[in-house]
């Protein structure tokens, strides 16, 4: 079976949310709530491409999608359903504009318009602070094709604008997700 102009997906371990975490041998659920954006799967695994796609995603490649791709939503008469992206089963359809990543653990690649910022620590100070992030500041991690041509490469220290990140957790790192245009300046 293939989309037209979408790529079909599972969830990652064939969960929709991503919401236990293992402490000394024990499973802990960590969120309860469907609602909670942040315990939704963003892994994706790639089941088909959409026709006549010629792109660099293959078949078993993960996607880092938005986090509404998987998630239920509950009714104006409160009855849970699945999102727009749900086809049928574990089957979901993933449009170019929901998904940011792609590419295997430790080998991704940026799609589109999206990169990816590595929050830096905050620096000593003399003043106490309850943060443990330089605030706006952090390191280019994954980045694309128009920041590549304006000279902004993968490692430099860069500045962002606030309100742009968006947390992702990928390969055991938090990043922040966010557009070409949330980069005000390299450091």
């Amino acid at each position: 079976m293939k989309a037209i102009n979408a790529f079909l997906v599972r969830p990652k371990d064939e969960k929709r949310y991503n919401n236990e975490k293992e402490v000394a041998g024990k499973s802990f659920i960590t969120s309860a709530s469907q609602e909670d954006h942040k315990a939704s799967t963003r892994e994706a695994v790639v089941v088909s491409l959409p026709l006549n796609y010629s792109g660099d995603v293959k078949v078993g490649d993960i996607l880092i999608v938005h986090h509404n791709v998987f998630k239920y939503y509950y009714n104006m008469y409160g009855v849970q359903k699945s999102g727009r992206s749900w086809l049928k089963g574990n089957l979901f359809f993933v449009e170019p504009d929901q998904y940011f990543l792609y590419g295997q653990p430790g080998n991704w690649k940026t799609h589109g318009k999206y990169c990816f910022v590595e929050p830096v620590p905050l620096e000593s100070t003399w003043i106490y602070s309850s943060q443990t992030e330089q605030p706006l500041v952090g390191k280019l991690v994954y980045s694309n094709e128009e920041l590549s041509a304006l000279g902004v490469q993968e490692g430099d220290t860069v500045h962002f604008t606030p309100e742009s990140e968006y947390e992702f957790e990928i390969d055991g790192k938090k990043i922040y997700r966010m557009f070409t245009n949330s980069i005000a300046a390299v450091l």
